[in-house]
């Protein structure tokens, strides 16, 4: 049983480190440079299309980590608690952060934002760069207890 919790422990975590550092890396470099409009019309539908997706992930990632620190015994226990302490920050940065600036965002108007939104969005950056790394953290984490 152990096993299967940490293996699909180590898939979720994984698949959310991925999903992270893509949104991170790939999407929001690629928004930066569309302009004012189109930026924040794509914002909102990929605030829109992840809000499903990324909940379920990295809920179930969480819980399958907390499991694994709970359930399994042995070497890399101190591994195991940099995993969860590393999802725990992942979840504060989102639930804090992340969550409700893409709440504000899914309700602005594309053709008329607020005046601060370019800060806004800036803010969102420098949290996302967190909890992203957070994500891939945890992974890593969960990846080094796995081998132990």
């Amino acid at each position: 049983m152990s096993s299967v919790l940490q293996y699909a422990g180590l898939f979720l975590t994984g698949v959310l480190a991925g999903e992270e550092l893509i949104v991170r890396y790939g999407l929001h470099p690629a928004l930066s440079r569309l302009d004012e409009h189109a930026h924040l019309l794509a914002r909102q539908a990929l605030v829109r299309r992840l809000r499903v997706v990324v909940p379920i992930v990295m809920l179930l990632a969480a819980a399958l980590t907390a499991a694994v620190l709970v359930v399994v015994t042995g070497p890399g226990l101190a591994l195991r608690w940099a995993a969860a302490l590393a999802m725990a920050a992942f979840l504060l940065l989102s639930f804090l952060g992340t969550v409700p600036i893409n709440i504000q965002v899914d309700r602005w108007r594309a053709d008329a934002p607020p005046p601060d939104w370019e800060r806004v969005v800036r803010r969102w950056a420098r949290i996302d760069v967190l909890r992203s790394a957070a994500a891939a953290a945890a992974f890593l984490c969960a990846i080094l207890a796995q081998a132990r």
